[in-house]
């Protein structure tokens, strides 16, 4: 399967799907690993912060 993009007229209504080029198709590999690699740095962040609070508790005797 094409990978393909959508462009609307809004003056007329037309609606046309055309290929994505290869540089359109490079760029999209691109982004797409930038956005898994924030995503894994996000969810660390969220580990390393539920992690600290759980040692907090810990610390301080308080169940969660």
């Amino acid at each position: 399967m094409t990978a393909t993009k959508v462009i609307v007229d809004c003056s007329t209504g037309f609606i046309s799907e055309v290929p994505l080029s290869d540089d359109e198709l490079k760029q999209m590999e691109i982004d797409a690993a930038a956005a898994a690699e924030r995503k894994a740095v996000e969810e660390a962040e969220a580990a390393a912060k539920a992690a600290a609070k759980a040692e907090l508790l810990a610390k301080l005797g308080i169940p969660e």
